[in-house]
């Protein structure tokens, strides 16, 4: 079989072309560089180290090493993206995007179609029902990044490999190590890719600036301080409001008089919500537990909006265009922008997406 194994130099991509080694493969090792110079200064993910343990994989185990570029594309289709739904007043999710557009999209389109698997170090795995791939959940629930891979599609999914899947990451680790990666002690990578060491909100300020704005009181409609712009803050945050008191949380943007409103305690009613719309669902497979429903039937699911190890039980059903989930339970910080991943109910098939409206 002639895979194309995606690397990043973390441990986990380090510990895939490991194993795929270990399983008699002979895997071309691909680099994605995906930073780039803009109007400001560059913009990057550690790339030279990252390059340094590609590279090291290659000679330490005899493959081809190729590193391929898709600044633009990442640019046109994450990085902008991102800025233009901030803008908006949405809480963006670049790491789906990249995902569904970069590395199982203009990958695939451009060097992936010549090989029969794409592998990557995700932790999910793929199902086979009746000759049918299905997206699955990974052993390791607390690491389970099938909540990033929503918005794939059956193509995509049906030539990808996840050789992470079936470990706990402590097992991982002790891999890494005994055969000695140089990625073996490196900490998992934190935040988004493109950013680098620039920190998110200096990157928004960059491109729409600062524009003060009222801190007001949701219940009490009391101003309470002043912002530098709606879109520095979302929806269920609470670090980084600047108000003394708290804890605070922001449970309301207004993004037409820039202005947020927030709640106090640890535990204000106005953060949570039990119904969550859906817009542009995104079925991974062809419909599976949720196959054929019509206007206003009901179905069992579970589900998530946001990347935790924790799922939580509902319904779905399908109102015009939109999907509507009712929770069992509150959701704390049910933002717009996100996205809610669906899952069977059994917590295993990871049925597919929609953005939060």
């Amino acid at each position: 079989m002639n895979i194309a194994a995606l690397v990043s130099g973390g441990v986990d991509s380090s510990v895939a072309i490991h194993l795929l080694k270990e399983q008699g493969y002979e895997p071309t090792i691909f680099y994605i560089k995906i930073g780039m110079e803009d109007e400001y200064g560059y913009i990057d993910c550690p790339a030279e180290d990252d390059m340094t343990i590609v590279k090291w994989l290659g000679r330490h185990y005899g493959l081809k090493v190729e590193m391929v570029s898709l600044h633009q594309e990442y640019w046109d289709n994450v990085v902008a993206y991102t800025i233009d739904n901030v803008k908006r007043g949405l809480t963006p999710n670049p790491d789906i995007m990249c995902n569904k557009m970069i590395k199982f999209g203009y990958f695939d389109q451009n060097w992936g179609y010549d090989f029969d698997k794409i592998a990557t170090g995700h932790y999910a795995t793929t199902t086979e029902i009746n000759g049918t791939t299905y997206l699955s959940t990974s052993i390791d629930k607390v690491k389970d990044q099938t909540y990033f891979l929503g918005q794939m599609n059956n193509m995509q999914i049906s030539r990808s490999m996840f050789p992470m899947g079936h470990l706990p990451k402590s097992e991982v680790r002790r891999i890494a190590l005994e055969a000695k990666l140089p990625s073996a002690a490196r900490k998992d990578s934190q935040g988004i890719c493109f950013l680098g060491k620039i920190h998110y909100n200096d990157f928004i300020k960059r491109y729409l600036g600062e524009k003060t704005g009222k801190i007001i009181c949701f219940e009490t409609g009391k101003v309470l301080g002043e912002h530098k712009g709606y879109w520095f803050h979302t929806i269920g945050q609470r670090k980084g409001i600047g108000l003394s008191g708290g804890p605070w949380f922001v449970v309301k943007k207004d993004m037409e008089q820039n202005i947020i409103f927030v709640s106090q305690g640890y535990d204000p009613e106005t953060q949570y919500g039990t119904v969550v719309n859906l817009k542009g669902f995104n079925y991974i497979t062809d419909p599976y537990t949720l196959a054929g429903i019509e206007q206003g039937e009901t179905q069992d699911c579970l589900f998530k909006i946001r990347h935790t190890p924790d799922f939580t039980a509902g319904t779905i059903e399908k109102i015009g265009d939109i999907y509507r989930i009712r929770a069992s339970e509150k959701q704390q910080g049910i933002a717009a922008g996100q996205f809610g991943v669906v899952y069977d109910k059994e917590g295993h098939i990871c049925v597919g997406s929609g953005e939060i409206i």
